[in-house]
């Protein structure tokens, strides 16, 4: 038998060609997954002419950098909606994979409200950009509040537009307005609180005390004899003053809280205050509508007369009105209380006018308190032409019931 001599092992060449070719493939895909997410801007390819380098402008590295490290979501959106770029920082928000967020529909994370409203802002928008209120639907359900900036792009060569869309996370402003809201509320209870305190002291305590000292003055009045000249007038003007005193501290003791209002209701307590602040001013108060069919819940009559007292508060010291009306009723499930003068007004259009505006009615203070209550409360004025306070409180299910 002939003895074979020992070599090395032959391998198909068509295996090491599959082999070389896989490796390639790999290289590219690689590298192709590199360019789609922006992070080369050169390549280095080898060919018969030897090496060439070449730049991809079209990257835009540098902007991608900057675009994924802001601490915003953005996107970049076509008229029909579909994602074509998107950051990290918008998959997070959406929580959902960046590759699953890419070529898919903005409408996939919107409800169907705010695509409407997308959808038309979509038609509107022009290169100087607008911005929309939406809550994004997660992937695990919940819902994040945020607001989109958008601002239409030149085609470059696409045939259809492009919009270019900052989406900011509000979940923290939220939770901010939140607890400064709840912080208010707590400050507006704690006020009522001592207001309620020092009308009491007022009214149980000092203007007894006052009470007391006038009955002592006209005892002394009339003790005196008639031939004592300056020392009963003076006794007299004693008396006097001490009178309008008294009627003074009561006054303030209603003011901080009337009495009436929790005896009688909010009507009672507006004619009341509408008396006085006629016989105080002399601008008439004109109660044209009181239709409440029922007592209203303590909180919600309180926080409307607050709104009707500091809306007078204004009349009085800024807006030179001769009369002011008055309108009240409970229509299908809120309490709507309308107040209106025929004053100076101001330009609700204007900053500055508007500043001095919030200064000038409490706008604050009584839009926390209408707020407080889940309503609304909105201004409408104008040079010469008055001023119209509007207040829409909705009404516990049982008392709109009844």
């Amino acid at each position: 038998m002939k003895a074979t001599r020992p070599g090395k092992p032959a391998h198909p060449a068509p295996v090491l060609d599959l082999t070389r070719l896989r490796a390639r493939l790999a290289v590219a895909e690689s590298t192709l997954r590199a360019i789609h997410r922006g992070e080369v801007d050169t390549v280095l390819v080898t060919g018969r002419q030897g090496p060439r380098v070449f730049t991809l402008q079209g990257a835009g590295h540098a902007y991608r950098v900057l675009v994924e490290a802001m601490n915003e979501g953005a996107l970049m959106l076509t008229k029909g909606k579909t994602i074509l770029y998107a950051n990290q920082r918008f998959a997070r928000m959406v929580k959902c994979p960046l590759e699953q967020v890419t070529g898919s529909s903005l409408h996939r994370f919107l409800s169907p409200a705010d695509r409407a409203a997308l959808e038309l802002l979509l038609q509107r928008t022009s290169r100087s950009g607008t911005q929309i209120q939406v809550r994004l639907e997660a992937g695990d359900g919940v819902q994040v509040p945020a607001q989109i900036s958008l601002r239409r792009l030149a085609k470059e060569g696409f045939n259809q537009a492009l919009f270019a869309l900052v989406v900011t996370d509000m979940s923290e402003a939220r939770r901010a307005e939140g607890q400064l809201r709840s912080l208010a509320q707590r400050i507006v209870q704690v006020q009522e609180t001592e207001r309620e305190r020092v009308a009491f002291e007022l009214h149980n305590h000092v203007t007894q005390m006052l009470i007391a000292v006038l009955f002592r003055s006209q005892a002394l009045v009339d003790s005196l004899a008639a031939g004592t000249g300056p020392a009963k007038k003076e006794a007299i003007k004693l008396r006097e003053i001490i009178g309008q005193t008294v009627t003074k501290v009561e006054r303030i003791s209603r003011d901080l809280r009337p009495s009436i209002l929790d005896q009688l209701g909010l009507e009672a307590v507006f004619r009341v205050t509408s008396i006085e602040f006629f016989e105080r001013t002399g601008v008439s108060v004109d109660l044209a509508g009181l239709a409440l069919f029922t007592r209203l819940p303590a909180d919600i009559e309180l926080a409307l007369y607050r709104i009707f007292q500091d809306s007078l508060k204004y009349v009085e010291q800024h807006a030179r009105a001769r009369q002011v009306t008055v309108t009240l009723a409970d229509r299908d499930g809120f309490v709507v209380l309308g107040i209106k003068d025929d004053g100076v007004g101001f330009d609700a259009g204007h900053q500055a006018a508007r500043r001095s505006g919030r200064g000038i009615l409490g706008l604050v203070g009584m839009r926390e308190r209408a707020s407080a209550m889940g309503g609304t409360l909105t201004v409408k004025s104008g040079p010469r032409a008055g001023t119209e306070i509007g207040v829409c409180i909705p009404l516990p299910p049982g008392e709109a019931a009844a």
